[in-house]
């Protein structure tokens, strides 16, 4: 899956501190426990496992992370600035993903 996203582009963005942090996101990382560090090593170190071509202004990819717990992160990267943006970062919960935190639940 990683091939259809330039997955490269977003590491070497964050690499480089190239990192636009949404409102959202950081108010969303607060209430949610989750740290910037911790956001980083997903991006660098996580596997892309969902990705959304459509999202606008930039392509984006849901990222699997799990060091102690999992998480998840949704970014994109701005090829042109060579800026990655976090959008938003949540612990995945078995109520909406298998065990595996990659397969959504089917929602009846």
């Amino acid at each position: 899956m990683e091939n259809d996203f330039d997955i490269g582009a977003l590491r070497e963005a964050v690499a480089k501190g190239r990192i636009h942090w949404h409102q959202h996101a950081l108010e969303r990382f607060l209430e949610r426990g989750i740290s910037r560090a911790e956001i980083v090593e997903a991006v660098m170190h996580g596997e892309v496992i969902d990705l959304y071509p459509t999202d606008r202004p930039y392509p984006s990819c849901l990222l699997l992370h799990i060091e102690t717990e999992p998480v998840h992160v949704v970014a994109a990267a701005d090829p042109a600035a060579r800026i990655c943006h976090i959008i938003t970062a949540y612990r995945p919960d078995l109520e909406h993903f298998e065990p595996d935190f990659k397969t959504r639940r089917k929602q009846s």
